[in-house]
């Protein structure tokens, strides 16, 4: 080291930091022992260790579930666990998420440093319990910032909610007769509660392949492609 060179000292990352959303990212990449942290609303969260069957294993469902949508529906995106920035007040790291690609009309895009920069249209995130943040500030982040539908998995009730972005406020989307939620953003996206619950993924996917047969994907795929 040079007698010229400079040390810049930078603080650590912890629970409760007020910060802005530029700081959060100096911080946050000058502490690589951290692979969670997220900033909602103005104050920090660092992820604790994540547990297998609390978190681990239904985080695993829902990107795979994601993923088949995916690969039969061309212009969207998945992401697991990717840095969301938002707004200047809100840079979350969403469990896993479902995007419509800018060129064909998506509300957010991938910048030149690799992060997601906007608005995806469907965000899902694995809770504790109703409790969590999940269900309260970073709701109304995402709520505030667009994001059209977004499911929460409480799993200590083991519940799940999917919301839907209607006139500016998030409304519950509800199962049908047959236990089956279908999305509104991304039609053929059905799911079965009920199967996903239990930790029936075979039924998880029966279901969505019924979706991805549907007219209204079929459509959606074809509107994307003409774009």
């Amino acid at each position: 080291m040079t007698a010229t060179s400079t040390i810049v000292n930078v603080p650590p990352l912890e629970n409760g930091d007020r910060l802005t959303r530029y700081e959060f990212e100096r911080r946050y990449q000058a502490m690589i022992q951290i692979k969670k942290a997220e900033l909602i609303e103005g104050v920090v969260y660092v992820a604790s260790p994540v547990r297998a069957t609390k978190h681990g294993r239904p985080h695993a469902s829902i990107i795979g579930w994601l993923i088949a949508y995916k690969a039969a529906t061309p212009e969207v995106d998945v992401q697991d666990n990717a840095t969301v920035r938002l707004d200047a007040d809100n840079e979350p790291q969403p469990d896993a998420l479902l995007r419509i690609e800018p060129e064909v009309g998506g509300n957010s895009r991938i910048s030149e440093d690799d992060y997601i920069e906007g608005s995806p249209e469907l965000i899902a995130e694995i809770a504790a319990s109703s409790a969590s943040y999940d269900l309260n500030d970073k709701l109304n982040a995402y709520r505030r910032n667009g994001v059209k539908e977004y499911i929460v998995w409480q799993m200590y009730e083991n519940r799940l909610n999917w919301f839907i972005l209607k006139e500016g406020r998030y409304i519950p989307l509800e199962a049908d007769k047959t236990g089956i939620i279908r999305s509104e953003v991304f039609p053929g996206l059905w799911l079965a509660v009920d199967a996903l619950l239990e930790g029936n993924l075979a039924e998880v996917l029966t279901f969505l392949q019924q979706g991805l047969q549907t007219d209204e994907h079929q459509k959606f795929v074809e509107r994307l492609q003409q774009i």
